[in-house]
């Protein structure tokens, strides 16, 4: 049984012009009260109080109402994974034939505005934008929001950027539920680690577009006067980690290899270059491991420990999406490369390069 609701977009156009609810019951004819329970669907509108808010907007009244097929829309998509509560916030995407909803959380630029909501059961979508411009992105690269803009601007197509560690990005990709994971895995014995974990962690027939090279070392709270590596691992400070399976965190496990100390234990786990930054910042912790930019924002000291190539992985068969052509676009723009270079710790000499695994 299909099941239709009544959505409305009164709230939508009023406050677009600036009007208080107030004001449009003055113009409209209708009481405040009306007003507000109508926005907030509490009650559906008459024929004529529809007809007035239509009038006052100057618009027709199916600009501000339509129905909503909550069956159809469950039929028609599903969960990428299950939301935690009811209600729950949503984003949709378009992977391949399938359109998948994601439970929102805060992404690597904040808070994003939902597609909608599951409320009691029932899908209520606003069809913010459209799930099949929509790009989604899993890593770990606290200037993706360079990226995104530059997506956004020159190719007009939403990004959402998940934040996750290289492993656990490369396992959502690895199961169709992103377009597009982000990869750092390497260390100093093996060149090209991005390609082997690529190859070794979801297989052949995958592309890798190269972002940056930055520097990644050791991080510490200010008046230390800590020098060197060495110096930092050898002394007795409290650390804050990342989860296995990221790369700051095989970086941190290589530091303490063949050490007679193994890694130092630690109260805190962090899920990414910032967390750890913030987690030094406000004293919680002395020491981390993330990348030179991070530190350099949280007013941090410093130690680089080795070079490290960020790659976006996604599959090669879908390289003529408009969404991974939008995205390749712009890594390959003069006004992402420029913006690139100039932060600290990272190089542009090598953005937009090419890697088939």
């Amino acid at each position: 049984m299909i099941m239709s609701s009544l959505r409305n977009r009164v709230a939508e156009q009023r406050t677009a012009r600036g009007w208080s609810q107030q004001e449009l019951a003055r113009r409209s004819g209708l009481s405040r009260t009306a007003v507000s329970a109508i926005e907030i669907a509490r009650v559906a509108p008459s024929t004529t109080a529809a007809l007035a808010l239509a009038a006052a907007f100057d618009c027709r009244v199916e600009d501000l109402f339509s129905l909503h097929h909550a069956a159809a829309a469950r039929s028609q998509s599903q969960w990428a994974w299950q939301p935690r509560s009811d209600p729950s916030q949503l984003w949709r995407v378009a992977i391949a034939t399938r359109t998948l909803l994601y439970p929102t959380e805060r992404t690597a630029v904040g808070l994003l505005p939902p597609d909608g909501v599951l409320r009691a059961g029932t899908l209520e979508l606003n069809h913010r934008v459209d799930p099949a411009r929509t790009l989604i992105v899993a890593g770990c690269d606290p200037a993706i929001g360079l990226l995104r803009a530059e997506v956004m601007r020159s190719g007009g197509i939403e990004v959402l950027p998940l934040i996750r560690s290289s492993r656990q990005a490369l396992d959502l990709l690895r199961q169709d539920l992103v377009h597009v994971a982000g990869v750092h895995l390497q260390d100093r014995a093996a060149p090209a680690g991005n390609k082997r974990a690529v190859r070794e962690l979801v297989g052949p027939g995958y592309t890798l577009l190269r972002v940056t090279r930055w520097q990644e070392g050791v991080v510490l709270a200010p008046n230390l006067r800590l020098r060197t590596v060495k110096e930092a691992v050898s002394s007795k400070l409290r650390w804050v980690v990342r989860e296995p399976g990221s790369g700051a965190r095989h970086c941190l496990d290589e530091l303490f290899r063949g050490r007679r100390h193994a890694v130092p234990q630690f109260d805190h786990v962090a899920s990414d270059h910032q967390a750890v930054a913030e987690t030094i910042r406000t004293g919680w912790a002395e020491a981390g491991v993330c990348v030179r930019l991070c530190a350099a924002e949280a007013g941090l000291d410093f130690l680089a420990a080795r070079e490290e190539d960020y790659d976006l992985c996604y599959r090669s068969d879908r390289q003529d999406d408009p969404r991974i052509q939008a995205l390749f676009n712009a890594v390959r723009s003069h006004a992402f490369q420029s913006a690139m270079a100039a932060l600290p710790g990272y190089s542009a000499t090598q953005t937009g390069e090419q890697l088939h695994v």
